[in-house]
């Protein structure tokens, strides 16, 4: 009789000039996953073109460590993709997403993996508290979550980031997707399956400071809302609407004016005004439209998500994986 096979739990840890981080992280994550009963356990470090010592530093853990996996991504394609090629590169029966600030703690994993056992496909990690957020990152995550939501068929859950646990077969669905341009929190939700939530306050960053800028945070909320509504052009066909029959009204009641009063020849500032208005609206629904049109260009291409250059690390049979 041959011994039951130990299921295999993925830590997906997309990274981008986190060398200081990443002692911290390998000691906690090491800490936290060799103590699971029952589990093996890898962690897939995701080098998205780094350009301090993030990549030698993970070198050096996959030497002396056979769970450390590093992907080794061609340049930098930006969290989403890194994420994607951490995904595709996990072989758990779980995969659990995470950021190397270790902000999302560690700790929780245990729990949501008894969540999973418990039978849930999917298994979110929610911010109660976000205190160590900006007041202006906390409000605009807010705005984002309840606009998005509003005109989306697809929920998005709030105060939930990429910390989460996936099944394997979650994992499979997520991986068969083929857009390119990639808004995870959207695809995540997009496949559905039986969800549980665990609930976490959010500690401050280790060390460094997140490369999420306001205005890349700006084109995220952009990507996410054109991902998965058309709700900005049908706003837009409104407006327009809207504005005809304005127009309307107002040029009915200027040709019923001339014909009772007479020719009246009236200034130029509310004409001028008119005019920068309307087509100021017009630019903005031109702008719209060219989100989505952008959207189809880039899917057009069918380039890949990312590139990777290299993969470093042993397999689950501690063969070397490294190309």
């Amino acid at each position: 009789m041959t011994a039951d096979v130990r299921k295999l739990i993925s830590v997906v840890v997309p990274m981008h000039n986190e060398a200081g981080n990443i002692e911290r992280l390998h000691g906690t994550l090491t800490s936290v996953l060799s103590g699971l009963t029952g589990f093996d356990y890898e962690m897939v470090c995701v080098d998205d073109g780094s350009r301090d010592g993030t990549l030698d530093a993970l070198l050096a853990k996959a030497a002396l460590d056979p769970h450390v996996r590093v992907v080794e991504l061609s340049r930098n394609f930006g969290k989403e993709a890194a994420l994607t090629a951490g995904l595709d590169q996990a072989r758990g029966d779980a995969v659990v997403p995470l950021d190397a600030d270790l902000q999302d703690p560690p700790e929780l994993i245990a729990e949501l993996i008894a969540q999973w056992q418990a039978g849930h496909d999917v298994v979110l990690a929610r911010r109660v508290d976000r205190h160590v957020d900006s007041f202006f990152k906390r409000k605009t995550a807010e705005v984002f979550y309840a606009i998005h939501n509003s005109i989306s068929p697809l929920k998005i859950p709030s105060n939930v980031g990429d910390f989460r646990l996936m099944d394997r077969c979650v994992v499979d669905v997520i991986k068969s997707l083929p857009e390119r341009q990639r808004f995870m929190k959207g695809l995540f939700a997009w496949a559905g399956f039986k969800t549980a939530v665990v609930d976490y306050t959010r500690a401050p960053r280790h060390r460094g400071d997140s490369s999420f800028s306001g205005w890349r945070l700006w084109n995220l909320a952009l990507e996410g809302i054109t991902s998965f509504s058309t709700a900005p052009l049908r706003i837009w066909t409104y407006l327009g609407g809207i504005g005809a029959l304005l127009t309307f009204l107002y040029a009915t009641l200027i040709v019923i004016r001339t014909l009772v009063y007479g020719v009246d020849v009236p200034g130029y500032a509310s004409l001028l005004v008119a005019v920068l208005f309307y087509g100021s609206l017009q630019l903005i629904g031109i702008g719209v439209l060219g989100e989505y049109i952008g959207r189809i260009y880039m899917e057009a291409k069918q380039r890949p998500a990312y590139v990777i250059r290299r993969l470093h690390g042993t397999d689950r049979a501690g063969g070397s994986t490294q190309e």
